[in-house]
């Protein structure tokens, strides 16, 4: 039974989990937007959101949080710089899944 279980395993250990929802966030900051499955997409929501709303305030202990959660420099530069201040006036509801349909294979 799954009673008070908050996030998702997707197949991982913690360490790689959150290693890779980091590189994750990453790619959707640089890129905008990026193509993954629906469970991953809705583990990566979250911790996007929460990495969004640190950007909005933009204090140096913020930016150490992130820093410490992505470690790609480009990514928090653009957070920080751009996709911050763009959603400033915004209390939540940043990202959106789309579905795509089914794989081909």
């Amino acid at each position: 039974m799954r009673h008070r279980m908050s996030k998702r395993r997707l197949g991982r250990c913690s360490s790689h989990r959150r290693a890779m929802l980091g590189n994750m966030a990453a790619s959707l900051f640089i890129e905008g937007s990026i193509v993954t499955t629906e469970t991953r997409a809705k583990e990566l929501r979250s911790v996007a959101e929460k990495l969004i709303t640190k950007a909005k305030s933009g204090t140096i202990n913020d930016r150490r949080l992130v820093i410490a959660r992505i470690p790609h420099k480009e990514a928090v530069l653009k957070l920080f710089n751009e996709i911050g201040p763009k959603y400033a006036e915004r209390s939540g509801g940043y990202t959106r899944i789309v579905k795509m349909g089914a794989r081909v294979g």
